[in-house]
């Protein structure tokens, strides 16, 4: 069973409704941000400009939304850093509302987004990045996103392509990738490579430890006994097995015919 993404946006009436300014609209029990495209047929806003649109668009509708109401920033292609990330937190504080996730194109953001604590989904700057195909027929995936930071319970860091993650990936976390997923640190949460589907895609970490692990459609029990030394997790004929990093690649090779790891 695969992932399920996080939920679209409904149809419902939105403050502000285009590209080019900040809007608001209610998403099931949460509430949907989104900022301006960085760049549009009538140019780009400056950040002092969406920053004056954004409090009086949220001025504007605070009787809407319920106290300790979730927020989603949909920052599209716009460039944010933790600054102007806390700055929006902060202000949204301000009408109680709580920010617990970015979606955006931008690797920067995504960075600065993980790093700050907050669940993070990185897509393609068209949103068709998982339909689109190279000449080979093989899904086409973003560069690998870097993210310096430990994944702690409640946050989740999705990208369409290759993770890295410098840290741990804690209990109630979870890393979710298209691609490959490579952690320096622990695993103690859930970790998911593949999360459309390729077999070939593998997990590794230092230490592996998960609640939940899985590659592709694939699901596996967490290992035993605890790890000594650096593992990966990856599609055998049986199913998810665990094998030491160790020369992973001059023991096994991938078998597409079969959509298996074999022994070489």
């Amino acid at each position: 069973m695969i992932s399920d993404p996080a939920p679209e946006p409904d149809s419902s009436p939105a403050i502000g409704s285009d590209d080019t300014r900040v809007s608001l609209r209610r998403d099931g029990d949460r509430v949907a941000v989104y900022l301006p495209t960085a760049c549009t047929d009538t140019g780009s806003a400056d950040w002092p400009d969406v920053w004056q649109q954004f409090a009086s668009c949220l001025q504007a509708s605070e009787v809407f939304w319920q106290p300790n109401t979730t927020v989603v920033l949909y920052a599209r292609d716009r460039l944010l850093d933790s600054r102007q990330l806390q700055a929006v937190s902060s202000l949204l504080q301000k009408s109680e509302l709580l920010l617990r996730r970015v979606d955006t194109s931008r690797r920067q953001t995504a960075v600065a987004a993980a790093t700050a604590g907050y669940s993070v989904e990185q897509r393609s700057p068209n949103s068709l990045f998982a339909a689109a195909a190279d000449v080979t027929g093989e899904p086409r995936r973003a560069e690998p996103l870097y993210v310096r930071t430990t994944i702690r319970s409640g946050m989740e860091v999705r990208h369409s392509g290759s993770l890295i993650v410098w840290g741990d990936v804690n209990p109630g976390g979870a890393a979710i990738a298209t691609g490959d997923i490579l952690v320096w640190g622990r695993v103690r949460g859930i970790a998911h490579a593949g999360a459309q589907g390729d077999r070939q895609c593998t997990i590794a970490a230092l230490y592996l430890e998960p609640t939940q692990l899985r590659v592709a459609d694939l699901l596996a029990r967490p290992p035993q006994t605890p790890p000594d030394a650096p593992e990966v997790a990856y599609v055998s004929p049986q199913g998810i097995r665990i094998a030491l990093g160790r020369n992973f690649h001059r023991t096994y090779a991938y078998v597409p015919a079969k959509r298996c790891w074999e022994e070489r």
